[in-house]
């Protein structure tokens, strides 16, 4: 068959040049240590930044959820989808980030999905009319799929370099005199390749001098950035200014599943009639629904855990670039190790499995090529033995393969 033989070459050619992406079985529950192939090993590559996927109070609260509300609802939202635990979590979402409302999603990449097409593709009582999408070049696939999705006679999608301020405000002075209906800037919060925050306090200004609303993305900084975890928008000094926020419930939040967007009330209301991915997909079960209300209340209850996060991202920072690695600076617990080539990036990623560290490689199409890294994700969940046992990898490997 020609598209199977087509696809075996790909694959080939993937194999051959050391980037096919190869799934790694966990035996064990996401934490600090996993365990794979009867081994140990200091996790360096989840998205479980505050260690809650296996915190015995999440856990609990989970089989609270199914006990008392069963294994699954069977249903979308409009129709018998929606229980009261729904409405319950999206207020408990709301309060945390400061927003008026939250409407549910099955992940952030189905509520960036749904976001753009359902606000561009509706006429909205305009018979001729044309919105604009400002981008960051950078931006998350999710964003990027769910501009796809506008159709391109009623929307233009313009990029601006990352986190360039001044492009951005190119764009939009050049803008100006056109009649758009909306002017929509979309961001990610924290950019998950390279660890970096937008800088929203300029956006929204930028926002506020032309006419824009704000799209944000912060699913890997809700619970992770700011004093209190609530997020970019808290980091940034602009809590509570941001028109739309998506976010994740499989990150920090326990690392299940599920997504969210936030705003205002009419804008909300208006999603749970227009959005697809909301309106044509079962709403999430009632264990996830429980596990995340869990979580939430422990962040508001316990702001030791987004401290010892902070701490350990700062020392595991400070070290790794004592070692003589070079890294992406930043704040965020994700600390992208820079080596360059893909190949360079696979193997060290395979000798540190070997030496004791979970951790993978990224290289092109998800980063440039020439900027092939290791992305390492620092953890709640490590203790300072994990993360010294860490570096100590680190340096052998990396002497090893004369990386340092």
């Amino acid at each position: 068959m020609n598209i199977l033989r087509i696809i075996n070459e790909e694959l080939k050619k993937l194999e051959a040049t050391k980037t096919y992406k190869y799934e790694v079985p966990l035996q064990s529950p996401q934490g600090g240590v996993v365990k794979v192939n009867g081994r140990k090993l200091i996790m360096l590559a989840s998205n479980n930044y505050l260690g809650l996927s296996n915190h015995p109070v999440v856990k609990k609260a989970a089989i609270q959820g199914i006990k008392k509300y069963g294994y699954g609802v069977a249903s979308v939202r409009f129709i018998c989808g929606t229980q009261d635990i729904h409405l319950e979590l999206e207020k408990k979402i709301s309060k945390f980030i400061g927003t008026e409302d939250t409407i549910l999603f099955s992940s952030c990449f189905a509520a960036n999905e749904g976001f753009f097409a359902s606000l561009t593709n509706e006429k909205l009582g305009f018979e001729n009319y044309k919105d604009v999408i400002y981008s960051d070049r950078l931006n998350h696939a999710s964003i990027i799929d769910g501009q796809r999705l506008c159709r391109p006679e009623t929307t233009d999608k313009k990029i601006y370099n990352h986190a360039d301020m001044n492009d951005l405000e190119r764009l939009l002075a050049e803008d100006m005199d056109k009649n758009y209906r909306f002017k929509i800037i979309a961001t990610d919060g924290v950019f998950s390749m390279e660890g970096d925050l937008a800088p929203l306090n300029e956006i929204v200004d930028l926002a506020k001098k032309y006419n824009a609303f704000v799209f944000v993305d912060d699913s890997h900084a809700v619970g992770v950035c700011g004093e209190t975890g609530r997020g970019t928008p808290e980091a940034k000094g602009v809590f509570g200014k941001i028109d739309i926020l998506t976010g994740t419930l499989g990150k920090a939040i326990g690392g299940a599943a599920g997504g969210y967007i936030s705003g205002k009330k009419d804008m909300i209301k208006y999603l749970r009639q227009k959005s697809r991915p909301y309106t044509f997909s079962n709403s999430l079960p009632p264990a996830i629904i429980f596990g995340a209300m869990a979580a939430f209340d422990l962040l508001m209850k316990d702001k030791s855990i987004v401290k010892r996060l902070h701490k350990n991202t700062f020392y595991f920072r400070n070290e790794i670039k004592k070692l003589g690695f070079k890294i992406i600076e930043g704040e965020h617990p994700i600390v992208p190790i820079m080596l360059g080539e893909a190949s360079i990036a696979q193997d060290m990623s395979n000798a540190l499995m070997k030496a004791g560290v979970y951790i993978k490689g990224l290289w092109f199409p998800v980063v440039p090529k020439g900027e092939a890294r290791l992305r390492a994700q620092i953890s709640a969940a490590l203790s300072k033995k994990d993360i010294d046992n860490a570096l100590d990898a680190f340096e052998r490997v990396g002497k090893k393969m004369k990386v340092i």
